[in-house]
């Protein structure tokens, strides 16, 4: 089972780059997320087309997420739930969960697109580490289950220097606070783990790289796409790779997508 996770920095505007990538990468579960558009302006039909399952949470203009899969959904949930923190009514749509079945058993996804959090400090900021609260207490909740969980997304979360290209230019961004790394942490110590972590590790691989300044052929980029797999999915865990050359081609998300392959 191959799940990957791919910010496409609107689907409306990519609508030539991601049926193109899924037609040669084949993965079984893609989490998008930065949609840009509500469900029903999402072309359905299009990926359906490519033969997967559909579950939206689409918002006007700013964030999105959706999950498709060639697998058929048995459980979908929107929103992240609130858990007493931050605002009570969160209307961004930042979160998308289902669970599939595994040939072994129920396999749990989500699609997430974590709050980028600048300026900071600011409301901004607080609404992201409200936002990583929430997500470190529903991540607790999750792998009580105690079945494979693969949380996939943009983190908006820079782990180390190791990690960007300068350090020292990200050392005031939101992305890079120590606030950020130190709640990023805390999640990771509920029991989750990196793929990317787990199985290459090499230093100074990226899965961002802005529009300015000649990023891309500088590689000046950062990581900030992960997969958090819980023990169950871990143990699981075949290979991951960074389909980079995707941000190579014509009108690219600025964003690639980073693919875990998983017995499952």
């Amino acid at each position: 089972m191959e799940i990957a996770s791919f910010n496409v920095n609107s689907i409306r505007a990519r609508l030539h780059a991601v049926p193109r990538w899924l037609s040669e990468a084949k993965p079984d579960i893609v989490c998008l997320q930065e949609l840009k558009t509500v469900d029903a302006n999402f072309p359905i039909e299009l990926f359906e087309e490519l033969g997967y399952n559909i579950a939206l949470h689409g918002q006007k203009s700013y964030n999105g997420v959706a999950i498709l899969s060639k697998l058929p959904f048995e459980e979908v949930n929107m929103r992240l739930p609130n858990y007493g923190v931050g605002e009570s009514e969160d209307e961004q749509s930042r979160y998308l969960e289902v669970v599939v079945a595994g040939e072994n058993g129920p396999v749990r996804v989500a699609s997430i697109y974590l709050p980028n959090g600048n300026p900071a400090p600011g409301p901004k900021y607080d609404y992201k580490l409200d936002w990583m609260v929430r997500l470190r207490t529903h991540a607790e909740k999750l792998l009580s289950y105690e079945e494979p969980l693969i949380l996939c997304g943009d983190y908006n979360v820079i782990q180390s220097a190791d990690d960007v290209h300068d350090a020292a230019l990200w050392a005031d961004d939101a992305l890079f606070l120590p606030q950020t790394r130190a709640a990023f942490r805390s999640i990771l110590n509920l029991g989750l783990t990196s793929a990317y972590d787990q199985v290459d590790g090499r230093s100074h691989q990226y899965t961002y790289w802005g529009y300015q300044g000649g990023a891309r052929p500088k590689n000046h980029g950062i990581r900030i796409d992960h997969l958090l797999c819980s023990a169950q999915a871990i143990d699981h865990l075949k290979s991951v790779r960074i389909d980079d050359h995707v941000r190579d081609r014509e009108k690219p998300s600025d964003h690639v997508p980073i693919i875990g392959v998983f017995d499952l």
